[in-house]
């Protein structure tokens, strides 16, 4: 493994409340102002051994990932806004808080951004790259990220991508292989997005990319044959921050109760910028496409018909202003249990939509740059903890199972640092109590009859 030194580079296509909310924290935390709440690398640990051990180790020190302190920042956006500028509009934090880190939040300039306006309807752009060709607009970005790497002193770079949501589309077929998006990218194919645009440069110039969003990028197939073959790390998408990371907790209780489940409303109001784009009911789409995808995965209705195969999911957002960016999801859950009988769970969740998200952005920056130095390169799929849509190689299903991505990630941690993975069977503990049954005589009797190897004798 590559050692962390140096300033490591975080790349935000974006510059909205996400990241603004991103860059206020790391600073106010490296200045000893506030705490790192919500962090699996910064406040997670890893139990080792057996636990009569008690080896219980910090994340940071098990693994070697970047410091806190050793983070730039570069971004883009089409809105000229800096980070200050942006965390006083968005107002996600307090005016103390913004002010204590305002010197450090107007170094934060974004570059101009990518922008389609037919991919995201709802927002003025005043600072957006003028529409150029596909191979001149990749280029621009990567001299961008080049420039940025130099300006900031940075040995290495992740890009999160935290820019507005676009409009839904089917898989567009130009991303179906490498071959197809390179003639995409010669012919200016309309269905190359800007999402796709920011990943293929970030690729190009051997960056990991992590998709927070519902865009089409990593997620397609052509996007994971260029990280294969630039040997780069990628993680997506969509980052489980709310309302879905509080679905992907309770839906595995109902399902290891064997409980029924008739129906699931979910609704949000937020009234921050990502609502505003999300009420263009197109990208709204991409939105509930992710969001709606977790239920079945859990609850298997293939494999229990009568419990789940009758589920009805409903999500919706709705953009109401005065809220601004505490967000607040109403859930409705409907099961039934003993005989049929039916019961309700009611989650109401007042939260802080960036307030979530922000210590992910910080952990899929610091865990992508620990594949890159691993020299790991695809898809990592145990990264899937922070999406409400992870990806997965395929023939492969997604786990969307909060607990057992988080078994994943730990485990992967445990055998980066050489470590046994964790399986909590502890049978050995009881090895009196409950002795393990001797094979059937089945068994036993096709492995005594079995034809020898060539040239072995029978045993």
């Amino acid at each position: 493994m590559q050692p962390c030194d140096g300033k490591l580079l975080v790349l935000l296509p974006g510059l909205g409340a996400v990241a603004s909310t991103t860059l206020a924290g790391v600073e106010l935390i490296r200045r000893g102002l506030a705490a790192p709440t919500g962090s699996l690398t910064q406040l997670g640990t890893v139990r080792l051994g057996k636990r009569p051990e008690g080896r219980v180790v910090p994340i940071r020190e098990l693994v070697p990932l970047a410091s806190l302190d050793d983070l730039a920042f570069g971004a883009w956006d089409i809105a000229s806004d800096d980070a200050a500028a942006v965390a006083d509009r968005c107002k996600v934090l307090s005016r103390e808080h913004v002010d204590a880190v305002r010197p450090f939040l107007q170094s934060v300039k974004p570059r101009p951004g990518c922008h389609d306006p037919e991919r995201v309807r709802r927002l003025a752009a005043d600072h957006a790259l003028p529409r150029m060709p596909h191979r001149q607009m990749v280029e621009r970005l990567r001299a961008d990220i080049r420039e940025m790497m130099d300006e900031a002193g940075a040995t290495r770079a992740v890009m999160v991508f935290t820019a507005s949501t676009e409009t839904h589309a089917p898989e567009p077929a130009c991303a179906a292989s490498m071959k197809a998006l390179e003639a995409a990218l010669d012919g200016d194919d309309p269905d190359v997005t800007p999402t796709m645009l920011y990943a293929y440069a970030a690729l190009r110039e051997r960056v990991p990319f992590a998709n927070a969003t519902p865009n089409a990028s990593v997620d397609l197939p052509a996007f994971q044959e260029l990280a294969l073959e630039c040997g780069v790390p990628i993680a997506g998408k969509d980052l489980k921050s709310g309302q879905t990371m509080m679905k992907t907790a309770i839906a595995p209780a109902i399902k290891a109760r064997m409980l029924g489940l008739a129906g699931w409303f979910s609704t949000n109001i937020l009234g921050n910028r990502d609502g505003e784009v999300l009420d263009d009911p197109q990208a709204f789409r991409s939105k509930e496409v992710t969001k709606s995808g977790v239920l079945d995965t859990i609850l298997q209705p293939e494999l229990y018909p009568e419990l789940y195969g009758q589920t009805s999911h409903k999500v919706a957002i709705h953009y109401y202003p005065p809220r601004g960016d505490e967000k607040e999801g109403w859930d409705n859950i409907d099961i039934f249990g003993w005989l049929g009988y039916p019961m309700q769970i009611k989650v109401n969740f007042l939260c802080r939509d960036s307030i979530l998200a922000a210590p992910l952005v910080i952990d899929l920056a610091l865990f992508l740059d620990l594949s890159r130095r691993t020299q790991w390169r695809g898809i990592q799929e145990w990264l899937s903890f922070y999406f409400k849509s992870p990806m997965v190689k395929a023939p492969l299903y997604p786990e969307h199972d909060l607990f057992i991505q988080l078994t994943k990630l730990k485990n992967t941690l445990r055998a980066l640092a050489g470590e046994e993975p964790i399986t909590h069977l502890g049978l050995e503990y009881y090895a009196d109590e409950l002795p393990m049954p001797a094979p059937p005589a089945s068994e036993r009797a096709s492995e005594s009859t079995e034809a020898p190897t060539m040239g072995e004798p029978r045993r």
